[in-house]
């Protein structure tokens, strides 16, 4: 595993980081649309969005993908974006 994180559905498996501390090649996915979008249309998203990633049968299948999902707000996302960057 390239994560800092050992895998729920591989928890055995040890990750690169076990053996070179600080070692991370994570990949993630995001959902990002235009800065002037009105707030109420973004909250709405978000909200529909995390419903999803939270019902029972996305998030096995998302697993089963070898992933892990990470619900967040907006302004979360944007920190997590803004840090990766640095």
């Amino acid at each position: 595993m390239g994560t800092t994180t050992r895998s729920d559905s591989l928890p055995d498996i040890p990750t690169v980081a076990d053996y070179f501390p600080g070692y991370d090649a994570s990949a993630w996915i995001g959902v990002a649309i235009p800065r002037k979008t009105p707030a109420e249309i973004i909250d709405k998203l978000n909200r529909e969005i995390n419903a999803g990633l939270a019902d029972p049968k996305m998030k096995a299948r998302i697993a089963e993908l070898g992933a892990t999902v990470i619900p967040s707000s907006p302004g979360e996302f944007g920190r997590f974006v803004s840090d990766e960057i640095e």
